[in-house]
């Protein structure tokens, strides 16, 4: 196996679990923010973010990393734009992240707040796109590599 092979498979691994990651929490967990109730909100957001890191931030840094690693390492087989295409959509999710999604969860963490909270539901969509057309470009240069 090549060194542009193994980070095809890192660079899946890593945005596979995010798109699956992103749906969850796009359709089930943060809908769900709005019922914990005021009393119990700053813990409950707390913890969110204390867990919900430990599961993304390795993958995101994994993702990161080998989707940089490719635009130098870049199969024969894989276009060049789908590399591109495919970090210019790991940059949409980190500025996402950096510039919406965490100070609306700064927000967040002194209380419910339903307008930052519907900010965060509407908003995450940006990721939760971007992690679903990164899934369909990772399967395809595995499609790709397996020919």
């Amino acid at each position: 196996m090549t060194t542009a092979h193994a980070l095809v498979l890192a660079n899946v691994f890593a945005t596979l679990t995010m798109f699956g990651v992103i749906w969850i929490v796009q359709i089930v967990h943060y809908p769900l923010f709005a019922g914990v109730g005021a009393e119990g909100f700053v813990d409950y957001e707390a913890a969110h973010q204390a867990r919900i890191t430990w599961i993304v931030f390795p993958a995101m840094l994994l993702e990161l990393g080998t989707a940089l690693a490719l635009l130098w390492h870049r199969p024969e087989v894989v276009p060049a734009w789908l590399i591109w295409t495919g970090a210019a959509l790991v940059g949409v999710v980190w500025l996402s992240t950096a510039f919406i999604q965490v100070p609306l969860h700064t927000t967040l963490s002194a209380g419910f707040d339903g307008d930052a909270h519907a900010r965060l539901v509407a908003s995450n969509w940006i990721r939760t796109i971007a992690w679903s057309l990164r899934a369909g470009l990772v399967l395809w240069m595995t499609a790709l590599l397996m020919r």
